[in-house]
């Protein structure tokens, strides 16, 4: 079987050769998209659910975190192998098997977050911070800024990267101050709840809280795919021959929903440069040419 017979066809176009790009010298080329997905990740479950949850009972169910982190780190990584191998963003894999799934994966990613719940939040914590203001006011006039941001950038993906990289560094100046000026000796000593109650679920919290802090620990849901679109927009592996999101309003390039799925020729040669981008993607696992993809 050839590569080009290894992929559903029936929903999209078909799969083109391409030799792998040549990878970057330098990690730091690629440290773009595990910020954003750490920035994107920062969010209600890190700064509402898990310190109430900790308010409340202490660290008890702090396990129920690493467990969701660490699953959603596998999980990233075979999406962002996906897409380094195809230039394809993973919903345009899941679109391959049956094409409804791209329907379903977008309407699911926006109804998680259409809601201006976290924008409200996130403006309430700001009026208590400087004693006044208007919540609803304050995060209508943040999203306006938003849209206006995006709208106006002539490449999505580098605005948002550069917005995520002041809050993460913002996040990792607080967490620093945080670890020697807020942390007591006896906060440090608690920590030791994580592993003497692992599996525990605290009574004390309703399951729906519990639950919705599992789900967001980390990323989670649609944040996970659309790492997909940063590796693709950034250009990284086979994205390199994709053309990327740009604004309507100042950009040109426009990524098709339905554009031909990549692949390379398993050589020596292409082969060396898929490990290097594997390995700089924090995975070193083969790709998956070899093994049929059920049409």
């Amino acid at each position: 079987m050839s590569v080009l017979d290894r992929f559903p066809t029936k929903h999209l176009p078909g799969v083109s050769v391409r030799d792998v790009p040549e990878p970057p010298r330098s990690v730091w080329r690629v440290i773009g998209p595990g910020v954003v997905a750490a920035g994107v990740g920062l969010a209600s479950g890190e700064f509402i659910l898990w310190p109430y949850i900790a308010s409340q009972v202490g660290l008890v169910f702090l396990w129920a975190a690493i467990v969701g982190v660490a699953v959603q780190f596998f999980i990233n990584m075979e999406i962002e192998r996906y897409t380094l191998a195809t230039g394809e963003t993973a919903i345009g894999g899941f679109q391959r098997l049956w094409r409804p799934w791209g329907a379903i994966l977008a309407v699911g990613a926006v109804l998680a977050t259409m809601w201006p719940g976290w924008a409200t939040s996130a403006a309430t914590v700001a009026t208590f911070a400087i004693g006044s203001g208007d919540p609803n006011l304050i995060a209508i006039i943040g999203l306006l800024v938003i849209g206006v941001l995006l709208t106006a950038s002539p490449v999505v993906y580098q605005t948002v990267e550069k917005l995520q990289f002041i809050k993460v560094g913002a996040v990792l100046v607080f967490l620093v101050v945080a670890l020697f000026a807020a942390i007591t000796a006896t906060g440090y000593k608690d920590t030791t709840e994580v592993v003497s109650s692992f599996g525990t679920f605290p009574s004390e919290i309703p399951i729906a809280i519990l639950v919705g802090a599992l789900a967001a620990a980390g990323a989670g849901g649609a944040n996970n795919l659309v790492q997909s679109n940063w590796i693709r927009d950034k250009g990284f592996g086979m994205g390199r021959y994709v053309p990327r999101i740009v604004s309507p309003i100042t950009g040109q390039e426009e990524a098709a929903p339905d554009s031909e799925r990549l692949s390379f020729p398993e050589d020596e040669a292409n082969l060396s440069r898929w490990k290097v981008w594997c390995a700089a993607c924090w995975t070193t696992f083969p790709p998956s040419h070899g093994r049929p993809i059920p049409a």
